[in-house]
């Protein structure tokens, strides 16, 4: 094949590329990530007269049945999920 006249020849040229450059050691890197932002604070419920756990869940998650899901999050302050008081404040996981 004959060179146009007026394009570069690049007929001679050879793959390939290498480098000085040393390789990065990686060796001493330790799994697990941390955050410098600050955490997230938590959402929380404050009952209302008339609410109970199901209806709480329907509100917030959109399915009563995630009252459980609730109930873990707070037994730290309840022992039984039908026995909520207005003004408390609840941890929604």
């Amino acid at each position: 094949m004959a060179k146009e006249p007026g394009k570069p020849d690049f007929s001679n040229v050879q793959g390939g590329a290498t480098s000085t450059a040393a390789k990065a050691d990686f060796s001493n890197v330790q799994s697990g990530a941390q955050s410098t932002a600050p955490a997230a604070a938590p959402r929380t419920y404050t009952v209302v007269r008339g609410d109970n756990l199901s209806k709480i869940a329907k509100a917030i998650y959109g399915n009563a049945n995630r009252w459980r899901d609730i109930f873990e999050a707070n037994r730290d302050q309840l022992d039984n999920p039908d026995l909520i008081q207005p003004g408390q404040v609840l941890k929604l996981p």
